[in-house]
């Protein structure tokens, strides 16, 4: 029986060959990886991903389509919204150190997708994402664009990203309204450290009103936050780059510490 998709899930099938083929060479999978597979819906990228890993893990909400999957003999289906997932957990279970994880996202929580896997960055060897095409260009995004913000910070902190493969409506079975693109995200090996709490409050400040310049927004903030070091707010957010907010955000919490 045809699956319908379902708008309340942001359901949109891949349908088109060759561009299944493109994602599957950008993800070069092998045999025996542990590899977590997001929304395998009717399985377009799924059964060749199986056929070149020997075994895959897939997460499906959707309780119709999730039933369908846990009768292929070579899945392990986790039928849970992909929010509530403990990924570390899974990475344990399936005695790895570390995870791939792949995916067709939902156009319409894939935001809060990438920043509930943040939390597992460091169980994670790479992703390889479709999304909208315009938040990938957010994602990737170079200080001082208009596609540079929150996002771009925050991700770029952790991952080193690339579009990798723009994907047109038509390749959809219903098309989107929107084009698509194939993001790869690799974890950096040592990172920052920073308060992730405290950098998420600092970049949502000073985004909040991204015409303004940052005295009139993430000023105020660091006069909240007892900052007596020296910081440039004669600028507009997207001015910043990420390595000057992570440099902030470590100076801030230095100046909280020794209070």
């Amino acid at each position: 029986m045809k699956h319908v998709a379902r708008k309340r899930f942001g359901q949109h099938f891949l349908a088109d060959a060759g561009v299944i083929d493109a994602i599957v060479r950008e993800i070069a999978p092998r045999a025996g990886q542990a590899v977590v597979e997001i929304g395998p819906g009717l399985a377009a990228l799924t059964q060749p991903l199986v056929e070149r890993l020997g075994r895959l893990t897939v997460i499906e909400l959707d309780r119709d389509l999730a039933a369908r999957l846990r009768q292929h003999p070579q899945l392990d289906v986790v039928e849970s919204d992909v929010l509530k997932v403990d990924f570390a957990g899974l990475a344990d279970r399936l005695g790895v150190p570390k995870l791939r994880v792949v995916g067709n996202l939902p156009y319409n929580i894939s935001s809060p997708i990438l920043f509930a896997l943040l939390r597992y960055v460091q169980r994670v060897e790479d992703q390889h994402f479709m999304l909208q095409k315009e938040v990938v260009d957010r994602m990737v995004a170079a200080p001082a664009t208009s596609d540079y913000g929150r996002l771009s910070v925050m991700l770029q902190w952790r991952y080193a990203m690339e579009n990798v493969l723009s994907v047109p409506p038509e390749a959809f079975d219903p098309p989107p309204k929107v084009d698509s693109a194939v993001v790869r995200m690799v974890p950096y090996a040592q990172p920052p450290e920073v308060d992730e709490e405290l950098l998420s409050e600092l970049v949502q400040v000073a985004f909040s009103q991204r015409r303004k310049i940052l005295r009139n927004t993430l000023g105020k903030w660091l006069e909240q936050h007892g900052f007596a070091g020296t910081f440039d707010v004669q600028r507009r957010a997207e001015e910043v780059p990420v390595a000057e907010y992570l440099a902030l955000c470590a100076e801030v919490k230095r100046g909280q510490a020794s209070r």
